[in-house]
């Protein structure tokens, strides 16, 4: 708590995306309408692979925990902005920032490694199919869950607290719209912690990456030796979904992330950031129910269902 009188005020400040009211206002209607589709999207979504028993398979056990994810660090960041977009204040408790960055950091570090185990679940889908039923066990499912929570918390605690001991002395404004790790460490006088921070976060996005690009390695070479057009194609389309939303993600997260606070650049890394909390939550959902047969199938006997249902009565 003394390292908080450093700052002499008991808060930050989150200035925001921009000084213009009238660009305010915009973003606000705009951030709420995203949130609203993020919210019933990802919901949906979760719904219908637990309604539908066509759906009880790994991938979309994976995937209703990608939309669990999604909702959730969307829902993280999400409101607090919509509320700075509209207050007079923008002011945010200690406590509040670092337990917003907490939430925020384990949803994303379990995210990485939930990808990675959807590449690998593609990998056995693909690689080896006739022994996917085995490999692919509701306990191995189970087991890669947890493991990737587990890897969040275990994370997300070890950054959090290093950033927490941090001298803050320069400045109490936040030259962001929420607490990320980059704008907080721009405001520290002390650099004390500053490398395992981005150890931490860079050895999370690696490991995951290494882990998704071997998987697609294998996958890309089990694709190369099949034979006909069509075969190649619908190997490829059980995986598109997947490969698409983690080009997305790593590609903002990376830029935004993997870099010094030195580097950081107060318009681009405000856009990149936008678009990983706020658009991305947003997008995974189309991505995957548009691209992937089975959700569409479902939403379809989903409906059916509800018809003849108001039918009867």
């Amino acid at each position: 708590m003394g390292r908080r009188n450093s700052t002499n005020v008991p808060d930050f400040i989150l200035m925001g995306l921009t000084d213009s009211e009238e660009v305010w206002l915009v973003l606000f209607h705009l951030f709420l309408l995203i949130y609203l589709v993020t919210v019933l999207g990802n919901t949906g979504m979760i719904l219908i692979i637990r309604l539908d028993l066509q759906l009880h398979t790994p991938m979309y056990f994976f995937l209703s925990h990608l939309s669990f994810l999604d909702l959730s660090y969307s829902s993280v960041i999400t409101p607090k902005t919509l509320e700075n977009l509209i207050a007079s204040t923008k002011h945010i408790s200690f406590g509040g920032c670092f337990a917003r960055m907490y939430f925020f950091m384990l949803l994303c570090a379990t995210k990485c490694f939930l990808l990675s185990a959807m590449a690998y679940d593609r990998y056995v889908a693909i690689c080896n199919p006739l022994q996917y039923p085995v490999i692919m066990s509701p306990f191995l499912c189970r087991c890669l869950i947890t493991a990737s929570y587990l890897i969040g918390v275990f994370d997300s605690c070890i950054t959090v607290l290093a950033i927490y001991t941090l001298h803050f002395c320069n400045s109490n404004v936040i030259h962001h719209f929420f607490c990320d790790i980059i704008p907080i460490l721009t405001l520290s006088c002390t650099d004390t912690h500053e490398f395992l921070i981005f150890i931490l976060a860079g050895s999370t996005l690696v490991v995951s990456l290494i882990t998704i690009g071997v998987s697609y390695a294998s996958i890309l070479s089990t694709i190369l030796k099949i034979n006909s057009t069509s075969g190649k194609q619908r190997a490829f389309s059980t995986c598109a979904s997947h490969l698409l939303g983690v080009t997305i993600f790593y590609g903002t997260m990376i830029f935004t992330c993997l870099k010094p606070r030195s580097s950081y650049s107060l318009g681009k890394d405000q856009v990149a950031s936008v678009f990983y909390t706020i658009v991305i939550p947003m997008l995974n959902p189309l991505i995957y129910s548009l691209r992937i047969k089975e959700v569409k199938k479902a939403v379809i006997r989903f409906l059916k269902k509800k018809e003849s249902i108001i039918h009867v009565r």
